[in-house]
């Protein structure tokens, strides 16, 4: 009787779990899916051949790929700092990691504005260097101001992703190696590395998603479509504009992001994957 009745919970948890997916994610997707579709290829394919969306397109990739070096270089480093090695003011950092998600993306790209922008203090000395070097920096509402908003918003993804591989996997293989004499680096590339390496592609992976669907941060420092605006941001544009083809436009233009987040989505599942084979071993 205790095992039928399990049973009979346990399938209308599946079947709850079931509908509210459904409901919530796949059914919209479906939708953007049919309204990009709905009114032809060619105003779907016009709608994604247009200049504002390439450009979009552009700064999204550029905004992205910067994001990914700067955030997988730093985020190694922070890992192997909290991990291998102990120090005043370790709690101290490893809590600063934990900042963005703590902080609203908006005001995140707002203190962005108030550090560099024209009022900010750090503004005479970016005016002091464009002097020095003839050059025309703009740290804010400008194609740097996404890349450093979009840096700040996806920092911990990685560092979140390695450190508990790194505290899972000790010191002992690491100190051992070190009274062998090997380098650091040899250490890092022959040892840490090979423990990490699907940890790391997850925490790229994740942080990829969010680097490509970020909208908070970089509306805050974007100036105008065609020149600092993404790919959310060329969506909310053009269904903000209210005309019929607008709307459609910005399906079709959603549905660039639907493509990449199911790709994503398939390396995720592989990673995750790898992750478990490799801690069952």
């Amino acid at each position: 009787m205790i095992k039928k009745n399990n049973n009979v919970t346990k399938w209308v948890l599946i079947g709850i779990s079931t509908v509210f997916l459904f409901l919530m994610l796949v059914l919209p997707l479906f939708e953007v899916i049919y309204r990009s579709f709905k009114d032809g290829w060619e105003l779907y394919s016009s709608a994604i051949k247009a200049e504002n969306t390439l450009s979009a397109l552009k700064v999204t990739v550029i905004a992205a790929v910067i994001a990914l070096l700067v955030n997988t270089f730093l985020g190694l480093t922070a890992s192997w700092l909290i991990a291998k090695f102990d120090f005043r003011g370790k709690n101290i950092l490893s809590t600063l990691i934990d900042i963005p998600f703590s902080i609203s993306p908006v005001i995140a790209g707002l203190a962005f504005i108030m550090t560099f922008g024209r009022t900010g203090w750090a503004n005479p000395l970016i005016e002091s260097i464009n002097e020095i070097l003839g050059t025309d920096i703009s740290l804010v509402f400008s194609i740097p101001g996404v890349v450093l908003a979009t840096i700040f918003v996806t920092f911990p993804f990685i560092a979140r992703e390695i450190i508990p591989v790194l505290n899972t996997e000790g010191r002992d293989e690491e100190t051992a190696a070190a009274l062998m004499g090997a380098s650091g680096f040899t250490i890092f590339r022959k040892i840490t590395f090979p423990h990490i390496k699907w940890g790391l592609l997850y925490g790229i992976i994740l942080c990829t998603a969010r680097c490509i669907g970020e909208f908070g941060a970089v509306y805050a420092v974007s100036k105008a479509r065609g020149s600092t605006f993404t790919l959310p941001l060329e969506i909310d544009a053009l269904y903000m504009a209210g005309s019929a083809d607008s709307i459609t436009q910005s399906f079709a233009v959603s549905s660039l992001l639907v493509f990449i987040a199911l790709i994503i989505l398939i390396i995720k599942n592989f990673a995750q994957y790898r992750i478990t084979k490799q801690n069952s071993i």
